[in-house]
């Protein structure tokens, strides 16, 4: 099994997303195959430069300085990964976490909702989290300042919760939850895909919002407008095939439009903690399922499987692939059959061309040519 240290340095290598990551492993072997070979491949797909790849000595001062604050990190594909979050294809490579991973492996339902929250939406936050608690689920949420922040507090009152953050675990977001985020650190967990030292951006918010659904069994909405981070959470859980709920509000309040919305859409209505978890698969105090598991597919493992081997694309192989491609997206499947290639090389050579920033992978197993800068 490759170093953590040799994994975080591709993780953190520049281009090289959790997709790519998960590529790059499966046809190298190992994080320091891969790296060896992240020049050439760059040559070859026609990058004047080489990806920036942090040195050891920074990847092992980024464990250290975790270590320092208590935290530790888990690699997708060990088995203390979470394996709910596994199952979405574009899962982190890596996640630093504070407090107990053990919290990431019991039943989690997810509670998301508006920042300027009222006063009552807060209050049913917290007392339905406290009674989800009760149950025996784990809380997850974002820590962010109204439901988020009225959902941790409630959960910790009765169990375990999860504050997914978009920040560094080492900067809490927003500065006012920091002291919440300690108390999160000793009573669950607290996870960041972003390196220490992190200041938030927007763009790292969806991302975050993603890891929320992806640790979870179901998301509950509570206050959300029509456009608001909470529904890319909600849309995020129905793609990934988790349970949608979402409690009911006055249609004159704004901040209820969107989970109304979600409700006339087919989730969940939900007025208690009964209303979640007779609707939540897989869970115990459900009776009488009448469909297979929800997650019955096993996560990957990269480490648990064999290597591919390192195909060296040649300049013809590229220029086939390169012919058959353009702005409107492809499917890959479609690409093997008309270029006459083997599905092995044909990936390969569209592994090169997106770690060259010169190819798109989009939902659906098709890609598209990106524009020439």
């Amino acid at each position: 099994m490759t170093s953590p240290t040799s994994r975080l340095r591709l993780a953190r290598a520049a281009g090289v997303g959790p997709i790519l990551y998960r590529r790059l492993l499966q046809r190298f072997g190992s994080a320091d195959a891969a790296i060896a070979a992240l020049p050439g491949i760059a040559r070859k797909a026609g990058r004047a430069d080489a990806p920036a790849i942090p040195s050891r000595a920074d990847a092992e001062r980024e464990i250290n300085d975790l270590a320092a604050l208590g935290g530790r990190m888990l690699f997708r594909g060990d088995t203390d990964y979470p394996a709910l979050l596994a199952l979405m294809d574009d899962a982190p490579a890596v996640i630093s976490v504070l407090g107990s991973p053990i919290v990431l492996t019991q039943t989690a339902i997810a509670m998301v909702g508006s920042r300027n929250a009222s006063a009552n939406g807060m209050t049913f936050a917290a007392r339905l989290a406290e009674d989800l608690a009760a149950n025996g689920l784990v809380v997850v949420s974002g820590l962010a300042r109204g439901i988020d922040a009225a959902a941790h507090r409630g959960a910790l009152r009765a169990g375990s919760t999860i504050a997914c953050v978009a920040a560094g675990l080492d900067k809490p977001y927003p500065a006012e939850n920091a002291a919440l985020q300690a108390s999160i650190a000793e009573g669950g967990c607290v996870v960041a895909e972003a390196p220490l030292g992190t200041t938030p951006q927007a763009r790292h918010f969806p991302r975050r919002n993603r890891i929320i659904a992806g640790l979870s069994m179901g998301v509950v909405v509570v206050e959300a407008a029509l456009r608001s981070g909470s529904l890319i959470t909600a849309r995020i859980a129905q793609e990934e095939g988790r349970e949608l709920f979402a409690v009911p509000g006055s249609p004159l309040d704004a901040r209820c439009q969107g989970t109304n919305a979600l409700i006339r859409a087919g989730a969940h209505l939900t007025e208690t903690a009964a209303d979640v978890i007779a609707n939540l698969p897989d869970h115990p105090g459900r009776e009488g399922l009448s469909r297979d598991p929800l997650f019955a597919r096993i996560a990957p493992q990269e480490g648990l499987a064999e290597p591919q081997i390192a195909l060296e694309t040649s300049p013809a192989a590229l220029r086939t692939v390169m012919e058959l491609l353009g702005p409107t997206p492809t499917s890959v499947d479609d690409l093997v059959r008309r270029c006459q290639l083997s599905a092995p090389v044909v990936r390969a050579v569209l592994l090169d061309l997106e770690l060259a920033g010169r190819l798109e992978t989009l939902p659906g197993s098709r890609v598209a040519l990106l524009a020439a800068e």
